[in-house]
């Protein structure tokens, strides 16, 4: 009796190996602009800000990780903000994955963010289960002048109420 079942946990296991193979290596020509060195700068939350941003592939060159940190500091010298954030791609579903993770804390739906292809543009758009709205941040690619626009807004109904507007340039 224990050989069969352990024949039938084997054939299991081999048979989900394919569902849980590395999908092809993630390049992306717009998401890789996005590599590199950024300094950030404009307004949030209505405070001028400055932030460095390094963004760079990991993990097989399946995200991209980018490093956010404010100028501004805390009383105590530390950044006033920091984030790490991940944008991948799901294969199956043809969409932009985003993980935003910041000093905000927690991890929740809340944190994760998903984009449609666009030619120049990364609309990722977060919804916590919880909460009916959403908050849009959306990257913009200039081309031609090689820099980035970062347009973060809420999301209540239909009504988007601006948070941020920021332009990341090369240092």
């Amino acid at each position: 009796m224990g050989r069969p079942v352990s024949i039938f946990v084997l054939l299991l296991s081999v048979a989900s190996v394919p569902a849980m193979a590395q999908q092809k290596t993630f390049v992306d020509p717009l998401v890789g602009h996005l590599a590199g060195q950024w300094i950030l700068r404009g307004t949030i939350a209505g405070k001028s800000v400055v932030h460095d941003i390094s963004a760079q592939w990991t993990l097989a060159h399946q995200y991209l990780e980018i490093h956010e940190v404010s100028r501004e500091t805390n009383p105590d010298g530390s950044p006033a903000y920091q984030a790490t954030i991940f944008i991948g791609w799901d294969q199956a579903k043809g969409i932009y994955d985003c993980v935003w993770l910041d000093d905000y804390g927690s991890i929740s739906t809340q944190s994760l963010g998903y984009a449609t292809p666009a030619k120049n543009r990364l609309a990722f758009v977060f919804r916590d289960r919880d909460d009916p709205d959403s908050f849009h941040t959306t990257f913009t690619y200039d081309a031609d002048a090689d820099r980035w626009t970062m347009d973060m807004d809420q999301a209540s109904g239909a009504k988007l109420t601006a948070f941020a507007r920021t332009n990341l340039a090369r240092p």
